[in-house]
């Protein structure tokens, strides 16, 4: 079963930082884009951030732009998504997702999601 695993979520205060990884169990994570996503309680998922196959072309929500930097490395079938200048409405649960180009939806290959909690 092609699978996602995201690991580095946590508790941080209100101004602090963390890195979330993703990383691809039984496939070559190059072969796509990925996508994150976020989904607090009670509220829908959203889109975070995207990166192309090469990584060369990222984008990201008005809601984190200037504070989150999302990356990939090739070589350790791992995308990152570093979080900085962390706000208590970034609390949520982090998920993501394989994709053909950051232009379409996901294809169905997703992570089982790590929790941020940012405390005011």
């Amino acid at each position: 079963q092609l699978q996602l695993v995201e690991s580095g979520g946590g508790l941080v205060q209100s101004g602090g930082s963390l890195r979330l990884s993703c990383a691809a169990s039984r496939f070559t994570l190059a072969y796509y884009a990925i996508g994150w996503f976020r989904q607090a309680p009670g509220k829908e998922r959203e889109g975070v951030s995207c990166i192309s196959r090469d990584g060369r072309s990222t984008n990201y929500a008005d809601s984190v732009k200037g504070r989150f930097t999302i990356s990939r490395d090739n070589a350790k079938n791992t995308v990152y998504l570093q979080m900085n200048s962390l706000k208590p409405e970034d609390t949520a649960v982090y998920y993501c997702a394989a994709r053909q180009v950051c232009e379409a939806p996901p294809i169905g290959i997703w992570g089982q999601g790590t929790q941020v909690t940012v405390s005011s």
